[in-house]
């Protein structure tokens, strides 16, 4: 292998570890985006958990049976 190929490989791989860190820093921030949104639906889903075991609490209190 001569210094010509020798060096061509080296760009080669400079350019392919450029690319890995653009993916890997795409990856990163859809990853933090996906936690973001998982959080806010989680806390929503709590929310929405507790109103529905209110309005069964109010039901149950109106219910003559008991």
């Amino acid at each position: 292998m001569d210094t010509k190929d020798l060096e061509a490989k080296i760009d080669e791989l400079i350019h392919l570890i450029d690319e890995l860190e653009q993916k890997q820093g795409s990856l990163s921030a859809d990853q933090d985006a996906w936690q973001e949104e998982r959080s806010r639906l989680l806390e929503k889903n709590e929310l929405a958990k507790t109103k529905v075991e209110a309005m069964i609490q109010r039901l149950k209190t109106l219910d003559p049976d008991q």
